[in-house]
């Protein structure tokens, strides 16, 4: 069920008021009208709740027909040597780099304190986010979004 929000701001808080109810809300187009004093702006949005996320991919389900961690290390180190610029690889690249990253972490995360590898799979699964400017609630669990994302993948090559 869909609602109608109303906010009253300056012109200067308007872009960063729509973000915010962009990110809170699924939105609609939004609608701008000055106020009768003209020192302020009306803006109106149709609005509804986000879908609730789905569950995330177990590590189990995606990574069931993954090639061994060893074959993954050569598959990464072949791919970036045959590049003159690794700075701009293919989403795959990054993609499988993550999910690898994230394989060796589960096998460190038993253990107390967490390493490095645990450390080094979340930071490439926030850029492997922002690269593919996903949904804001990928961001709370950035290493689900690189098993759900890699299952995906790994379906279809």
């Amino acid at each position: 069920m869909s609602f109608e929000i109303r906010v009253i701001c300056s012109p200067a808080d308007m872009v960063r008021i729509s973000t915010a109810l962009d990110t809170t809300f699924q939105t609609g187009l939004f609608r701008s009208v000055s106020t009768r004093d003209g020192q302020s702006r009306r803006l109106y949005v149709t609005a509804d709740h986000h879908p609730a996320p789905e569950p995330w991919t177990t590590p189990e389900e995606a990574y069931a027909l993954a090639p061994s961690i060893i074959s993954e290390i050569g598959w990464t180190f072949r791919t970036v040597a045959a590049r003159e610029c690794f700075t701009q690889m293919e989403r795959e690249y990054y993609l499988r780099k993550a999910a690898l990253l994230d394989r060796i972490a589960l096998l460190d995360e038993p253990n107390e304190p967490h390493g490095d590898a645990t450390e080094t799979a979340e930071a490439a699964a926030l850029y492997l986010l922002d690269m593919d400017h996903a949904p804001t609630h990928a961001a709370k669990n950035p290493r689900g979004y690189v098993r759900h994302e890699y299952a995906r993948w790994a379906k279809t090559n």
